[in-house]
């Protein structure tokens, strides 16, 4: 840490614990907790995974941006794109005097206004290598609050990159936080990544290890998911696999095992590890949040509803878990969603990029889970509870409940 960068908070808690309270509280979900995740109003028993809602990652770069805006209450402070992805958090930091630095014309991220008097919050996902040294060389303050669980991705990729080992990435290529962790391969001249998204695209790559595919078709098909010059025929004989760290678990594994037999296959089982590595940088937090959700799936439950930011990788996978093991599944961004006079829902179906409107969504729902993704505050949990209380006409009901809890 120096006069100019800072990444291990202010220790400022104590003075920002009354604005995260009043901010990201919620009574409803104090009663879940004290509850043994469990409550009832009138005909309806919701039910919360135990695992949910935010992360100690995203607790961590909220409470940091907060003592930001405490520390350094007379300069201005910028933020790289999104502190996490929920949109009432970022709106909060915009209503606390937080301005958000967005991308140019030509993609990259708008530095030219910033000067030394500047303060740069680094959000949860990290910046990538080039965006960091932009910032270094304005000179301004930069307080970095990128996850430790994307800190420890970044490791395993630039260990392959150092070592001649080609990074496969299971995320999205045009997340920040895949960004980010895709450039610590250009720390060498030799670096190369290539980034899938699913099963599908992983499978084309091992097909053409093993000898099927071709080099072009390839190129075609993951433009923009390379490093510059990326070489089919010669940057895939030795590879090293991480993610994203909102992924799917199961899925990132299955992806690292798929890479590995093709290696043994095309190499020999006894030069494996020669060619191919993998370490679990699958993240603890989104671990536990999909395992809690599939726990609960157990339990007999007549509608799913997970509460986050529709552009929130673990959320979406969140729900598309549910969704998997055949329970009705809502993905809704916020209590808002739910028109109690019309006795509609607008959600985001499961895979698709759109809202659309369901009504009647209610009418034979007894049985209610509930989880929320990482970057998703309680008060938001709660809120939406009273809003399907509300709806349902039993809101009287849920209020008494709450009183039992106090």
């Amino acid at each position: 840490m120096s006069e100019t960068y800072f990444r291990k908070g202010f220790g400022l808690k104590k003075d920002i614990e009354g604005s995260l309270t009043a901010d990201y509280a919620s009574g409803v979900v104090d009663a879940f907790l004290k509850g043994d995740h469990t409550i009832t109003a009138g005909p309806l028993t919701f039910r919360l995974a135990k695992e949910f809602g935010f992360c100690y990652g995203v607790d961590r770069a909220v409470e940091y941006a907060y003592e930001t805006r405490a520390k350094f209450p007379g300069r201005p402070i910028a933020l790289v794109g999104e502190i996490i992805h929920n949109p009432h958090v970022n709106r909060r930091l915009q209503q606390m005097g937080v301005r958000f630095l967005e991308h140019g014309a030509d993609g990259e991220f708008d530095f030219s206004g910033l000067t030394t008097d500047d303060v740069v919050i680094m959000p949860a996902f990290g910046v990538t290598i080039r965006d960091f040294e932009r910032l270094k060389a304005v000179g301004c303050v930069l307080v970095d609050t990128t996850c430790g669980s994307v800190l420890n991705v970044w490791k395993r990729v630039d260990a392959y990159a150092r070592d001649g080992y080609t990074a496969i990435i299971h995320g999205k290529h045009y997340h920040e936080e895949t960004k980010a962790t895709a450039s610590q391969v250009t720390k060498y001249p030799g670096g190369r990544y290539l980034v899938v998204y699913d099963m599908d695209e992983a499978r084309l790559v091992c097909d053409f290890i093993e000898g099927r595919g071709d080099a072009a078709a390839l190129a075609a098909r993951f433009t923009g998911k390379t490093s510059p010059g990326f070489d089919f025929d010669a940057d895939l004989t030795r590879v090293g696999i991480a993610n994203q760290t909102t992924m799917l678990a199961g899925e990132s594994l299955a992806i690292a095992a798929e890479f590995g037999t093709s290696m043994a296959r095309r190499y020999g089982e006894a030069h494996r590890d020669e060619h191919f590595r993998s370490f679990d940088t699958i993240c603890s937090a989104t671990q536990e949040r999909q395992d809690a959700v599939l726990a609960l799936l157990e339990e007999p439950l007549d509608l799913m509803v997970v509460v986050g930011g529709y552009n929130s990788s673990n959320t979406c996978n969140l729900a598309a878990i549910c969704q998997a093991k055949g329970v009705w599944t809502i993905h809704i961004e916020d209590a808002d969603c739910i028109d109690v006079a019309a006795g509609s829902v607008r959600h985001q179906p499961i895979r698709t990029k759109e809202e659309v409107t369901l009504e009647h969504w209610l009418s034979s729902a007894r049985r209610i889970g509930l989880t929320a993704g990482a970057s998703t505050p309680n008060n938001k949990i709660g809120e939406t509870v009273v809003r399907i209380c509300e709806s349902a006409g039993v809101l009287a009901e849920l209020r008494e409940t709450l009183t039992l809890h106090d």
